[in-house]
Parts: structure tokens; C-alpha cells; sequence
């Protein structure tokens, strides 16, 4: 099982910055990773410097966005999509995102609900309820 730590993801996002900028080749994980960092060019102070994005703190309590958390929750959401798990990500996504007419809009909904379920997970120390994550995402179509 991949389970990266929090400098493999920072390195992964900072390095695919840097071959989109280059126009080098990208794998298909960093092409579909490039398309959310376009999205986010808010971002790009964060990207060019893997040394700095290393030893950077993104507390909330200062009021800031973590980029690698939120490209990451992306990431994980296309994946689920791709391959539609838990089962009805994808059309519930597909219905939001035509609601929204935004897929990135959608995906900042889904992220919602994504964190709630995890919050809820962390909490209670029971497995993550697929269920009430994808009715939760079917709220909001």
C-alpha cells in the first residue's frame, strides 16, 4: 500500500511543478496532479522551492491553507471518481458537477464531505462511512 509521508507528497507536488514548468515528460498520477496545480496558481510560491515547501508550516491557527493538503484531497478525489469508490462517487460527482457546472467547484464541495467523514472516522475510531460520505455529496446536488 502507498502511504506516503508528508515530505514524499510535498517533493511529489514541488517536482511536478517543476517538469510542467520545464515541459518535461509527466507520469499519469503528476499529468493528472499538473491539471489541479493549473487550477491553483494561488499556489505557485508554494511549489518552486522544495527546500522551502519542506520546512513550511501551514497551521490553521494562522489562518492558512495547507496547498500539499489541498492538492492531495484533489488527487484523492479524482482517483475515487476514476474508479468509483466508494461505489456512487462518481455520479453523485458527475450530478454536483453539473449543478455547479465546475468541476472544481465540486471537487472544494466534495472535500467537504471527504474531511467531515474522516473527522468522523478519527473521532469515533470506527472505519470511514462510505455511505454517509457519498450521501453527504448527494446533499449538495
Amino acid at each position: 500500500m502507498f502511504n506516503p509521508s508528508q515530505d514524499d507528497v510535498r517533493r511529489f507536488f514541488c517536482e511536478t511543478y517543476r517538469k510542467h514548468r520545464a515541459n518535461e515528460i509527466l507520469t499519469p498520477l503528476e499529468a493528472i496532479a499538473s491539471d489541479w496545480l493549473k487550477q491553483h496558481p494561488e499556489y505557485d510560491d508554494d511549489l518552486k522551492d522544495v527546500d522551502a515547501a519542506l520546512g513550511a508550516d501551514y497551521s490553521v491557527e494562522n489562518g492558512q491553507t495547507n496547498p500539499f493538503l489541498h492538492l492531495s484531497m484533489h488527487l484523492s478525489i479524482a482517483e475515487q471518481i476514476s474508479i468509483d469508490q466508494p461505489p456512487g462517487i462518481r455520479a453523485a460527482a458527475t450530478a454536483l458537477t453539473q449543478r455547479l457546472q465546475s468541476e472544481h467547484e465540486a471537487h472544494h464541495h466534495i472535500m467537504e464531505c471527504l474531511g467531515e467523514m474522516i473527522w468522523n472516522s478519527q473521532r469515533s475510531g470506527l472505519p470511514p462511512d462510505g455511505a454517509a460520505y457519498i450521501d453527504c455529496v448527494r446533499k449538495r446536488v
